[in-house]
C-alpha cells in the first residue's frame, strides 16, 4: 500500500520530533540491522534510521532496497536519515490515543 502525499507529509511532520531508533554502521545493511527495523516498525510504525558517516553505500540508494525488505513504505530521506512507516493492524487503538510512535 503506497503513501498519498498527505499521509507522507503527516508522517514527515510526526517525525520531525522523533529520534533515531536503528542505527547503520560501516557493514551496511546486516541482518542484525533488518531484524531490528523489522521489530521497531512493529511496535512504533514510524521509524527513523540514521546511517553513519562510514556506512559503505549513500542512504538514499539503499533505503528503498531495505524498506523493501521490511514491507515498509520510505516517508523521507534527508542526509544521512530516513524514515520508514509501516500499518501494524494489530497494535490496539483507542480513539483519542495518541499514535504508537510518540
Amino acid at each position: 500500500m503506497a503513501l498519498t502525499s498527505k499521509e507522507r507529509a503527516e508522517l514527515r511532520a510526526e517525525a520531525h520530533h522523533l529520534s533515531a531508533l536503528v542505527h547503520v554502521g560501516q557493514h551496511g545493511i546486516t541482518d542484525a540491522v533488518r531484524q531490528s527495523l523489522d521489530d521497531v516498525l512493529r511496535t512504533h510504525e514510524l521509524v527513523k534510521i540514521q546511517f553513519t558517516k562510514g556506512a559503505d553505500e549513500k542512504p538514499k540508494a539503499i533505503v528503498d532496497e531495505i524498506a523493501g525488505s521490511v514491507g515498509a513504505d520510505v516517508v523521507q530521506v534527508i542526509g544521512r536519515t530516513a524514515t520508514l512507516y509501516r500499518y501494524n493492524p494489530d497494535i490496539e487503538r483507542k480513539k483519542g490515543a495518541l499514535p504508537p510512535w510518540r
